[in-house]
C-alpha cells in the first residue's frame, strides 16, 4: 500500500452494523463493517479498502463481519496470468458480435432500468432486488464517487439505430485493477453473457495495464458464487493475506476451514 492510500485511510472511520439475514447461506446471520464518512472516499481510499476485502453498493462501503462465519472470501484474478479453458473460450467466440460502448460516467437510462427488472425478476426472483425502484437502482448503481465506468454491450445494429441491448456492466477503475460492480443482461437461454463479460473485463484490465480483476466475495456454499472459482489462476483473501489458488485440493480444505470455524 502507498502513502497516499495509507493516508485516505487513516481518515476514515469503522463501524459494525447490527445483525441481519445473510443474503449468501440460508439461516445464517450477517453483519457487516462499514467505512464512513463516504464523502471522503476516493479512487484513492476505496483502492486501499478493496485491498482489505471491502467491497462497495452505491456510496456504502463494508466487507463481512460476522462472530462465527468466515465463508466470505474477497477474489481477485491476477490478469497476466489469466488463461481460458475451452468453455471459456466458446463463450467469447458465441458473443464477440458484441458491440461494447464504455461511458466513463454512470448514467441512468429506463431502457438499461428495463433490462435490469427483467434480469432480476429471471435470475433472482423473491431475492429482493426484483423490486428495485428507479431509485433504490439508481442508490445501487448509478452514484459513485470513485472513477466508475458504464459499460453498454449491444447486438450489430440491424438498420440505422443502435442494436439490441444484451448486457450492462458497471465497473470500477481502481490503483491496482478493475472491480466489477455488477453486470446485468437479457436473460436468454443459452446464452453465456456473464462468462463473456468476466472474459471482456480480463482483457480491458490487461489492456490498460492494471494487475487484477477483483470479482468480489466467493462463497463455497454458494452455487450461484461458483463461477468466479473457473477463472484461473486466482486469490483468495484469507487472514489478511491474499493467498494465490491454483488447485482444487486447497480451495476444498480452504472452504471447510472457513464453514466449521
Amino acid at each position: 500500500m502507498n502513502q497516499s492510500q495509507e493516508t485516505a485511510l487513516k481518515t476514515l472511520q469503522f463501524y459494525a452494523t447490527a445483525n441481519y439475514p445473510c443474503s449468501y447461506l440460508d439461516g445464517q446471520i450477517a453483519r457487516s463493517q462499514v467505512a464512513t464518512p463516504a464523502h471522503l472516499i476516493d479512487t484513492t481510499g476505496y483502492s486501499a479498502l478493496i485491498r482489505h476485502g471491502f467491497r462497495r453498493s452505491g456510496l456504502f462501503y463494508y466487507r463481512p463481519h460476522c462472530d462465527q462465519c468466515q465463508a466470505c472470501r474477497s477474489l481477485r484474478l491476477p490478469v497476466a496470468e489469466f488463461q481460458p479453458d475451452r468453455s471459456q473460450k466458446r463463450a467469447w467466440t458465441q458473443h464477440r458480435q458484441l458491440i461494447a460502448t464504455i461511458s466513463s460516467t454512470p448514467f441512468f437510462s429506463p431502457e438499461h432500468f428495463a433490462l435490469y427488472q427483467r434480469y432480476q425478476q429471471a435470475r433472482h426472483p423473491g431475492g429482493g432486488m426484483d423490486a428495485d425502484n428507479w431509485a433504490q437502482y439508481q442508490d445501487f448503481l448509478i452514484d459513485s464517487r470513485v472513477d466508475s465506468l458504464l459499460v453498454e454491450f449491444r447486438a450489430p445494429p440491424s438498420g440505422d439505430g443502435p442494436g439490441v441491448l444484451k448486457m450492462v456492466s458497471v465497473i470500477d477503475q481502481l490503483d491496482d485493477g478493475m472491480s466489477a460492480v455488477y453486470t446485468f443482461y437479457e436473460p436468454e437461454p443459452g446464452q453465456s453473457f456473464g462468462t463473456y463479460n468476466v472474459l471482456w473485463q480480463i482483457r480491458q484490465a490487461q489492456a490498460r495495464h492494471l494487475r487484477y480483476l477483483y470479482l468480489g466475495y466467493w462463497v463455497a456454499q454458494s452455487h450461484k458464487m461458483s463461477y468466479k472459482t473457473r477463472f484461473k489462476p486466482f486469490q483468495l483473501l484469507v487472514d489478511n493475506q491474499w493467498r494465490a489458488i491454483r488447485d482444487s485440493g486447497s480451495l476444498d480444505t480452504l472452504a471447510f476451514e472457513n464453514f466449521t470455524r
